[in-house]
């Protein structure tokens, strides 16, 4: 038992994993296979209670810490990347910034609806020229008085396109001083003159899930859709993003957990040479090293959320455990493919997908090499 977790916690897991096993496994292989983001699953997640989970009763969350949330973006993934991203990019990006930044009014206008499940909320900070360098965006607002014009565009958006999205929270230029760019972010309803969105096809990984290109075109906001003071554009996305790197981690960790699972089935039923291939040493000790991976990953991951809760710094540990999930994420799926063998690269086989799942957590939300980066600063490098 991890000094972490309490009974609620095991609860909370059990609930969760039950709602994946029973709801979400069997459509999960043909949603994958057409692309298609289901609004009646996200719904459901949400009458689960997964959206909003940390946030104070009053906003329609549960009050949960957030270790529990991270439990249940692990299990999701244990079954599912793409819902899994669904409900972390939602929670962490999305309901994120607007509890941590927003007004009173902010967060009692957009808060309970995004609890529901019956609406989604973006996080517009990526553009096709800047990605790992999040300062290099292009996105510009103009100051016209009593409103904000935006104009620029978003890429790689999660959950943008969906249908029951009903804003984003976008990064953009709101003045620029020589060589030096201020950055305020906004609050964008869906709707709003001037802002269109398109989904993105063609995905090895995550297709289930909505990811979109946005547009931003003379779009005009009211002022008080500043979202946090002028010029703070580039704390809030970081501190979100922060937060954010742990819900990644529990995707990685419950990628890693499911496909160690099948990997494990497959080799306690596939026979070779009259016995499972489960009692070969070569095939034994790929299965321990993948067991010792995930359980390093689990205790990394669990400090540093109950580092969060319990209000002491955690970027560091969000950082590495950002960086290690997601890393054992794609060794661990690599050795459930190579167990399956030729199977395990056939469609029938849900290990497949979980092999290319990994692979976006390598790179969202702060790539491995700027993981490494942050975590050279915490130490002193």
């Amino acid at each position: 038992m991890f000094p972490y977790l309490t009974e609620e916690h095991e609860i909370i897991r059990k609930a969760v994993r039950d709602f994946a096993e029973r709801d979400i496994k069997p459509l999960a292989p043909e949603l994958d296979e057409k692309e298609e983001f289901s609004v009646e699953l996200t719904k459901k997640m949400g009458e689960m209670g997964l959206f909003g989970m940390t946030l104070p009763e009053k906003y329609g969350g549960q009050h949960t810490d957030y270790l529990s949330y991270i439990i249940a973006v692990e299990e999701i993934a244990r079954v599912d990347g793409s819902h899994a991203a669904t409900l972390a990019a939602h929670n962490s990006l999305g309901i994120g910034p607007l509890y941590e930044f927003g007004t009173e009014e902010q967060k009692q206008k957009y808060l309970p609806g995004l609890c529901t499940g019956n609406e989604l909320w973006a996080f517009g900070l990526t553009e096709p020229e800047a990605g790992s360098d999040s300062r290099g965006s292009k996105t510009y607002a103009k100051d016209l008085g009593e409103s904000w014009e935006i104009n620029g565009s978003k890429i790689f958006i999660t959950n943008g396109s969906a249908s029951i999205c009903s804003g984003v929270t976008v990064q953009a230029i709101s003045a620029i001083n020589g060589d030096e760019k201020e950055f305020t972010t906004y609050i964008v309803e869906r709707n709003t003159p001037g802002w269109t969105s398109r989904a993105m096809h063609g995905k090895l990984m995550w297709r289930a899930s909505d990811t979109s290109e946005m547009f931003f075109d003379t779009c005009c906001i009211p002022k008080e859709n500043v979202l946090g003071k002028r010029g703070m554009g580039s704390k809030v996305m970081l501190k979100t993003l922060d937060s954010g790197r742990l819900s990644i981690a529990a995707m990685g960790l419950g990628c890693a957990q499911g496909a160690f699972e099948l990997a494990l089935s497959y080799a306690q039923e596939r026979k070779q040479f009259g016995k499972p291939i489960s009692k070969f040493q070569a095939i034994s000790f790929k299965l321990a090293d993948m067991a010792l991976k995930i359980e390093l990953a689990r205790n990394l991951l669990y400090k540093a959320c109950w580092l969060k809760d319990t209000g002491k710094d955690f970027g560091k540990e969000a950082a590495m455990a950002k960086l290690y999930c997601s890393e054992i994420a794609k060794e661990v799926a690599d050795e459930a493919v190579q167990i399956h063998g030729g199977y395990g690269l056939m469609k029938e086989y849900p290990v497949e997908r979980f092999y290319r799942d990994q692979r976006l957590l390598q790179i969202g939300e702060g790539t491995s090499e700027i993981q490494r980066m942050v975590i050279s600063r915490y130490i002193g490098c």
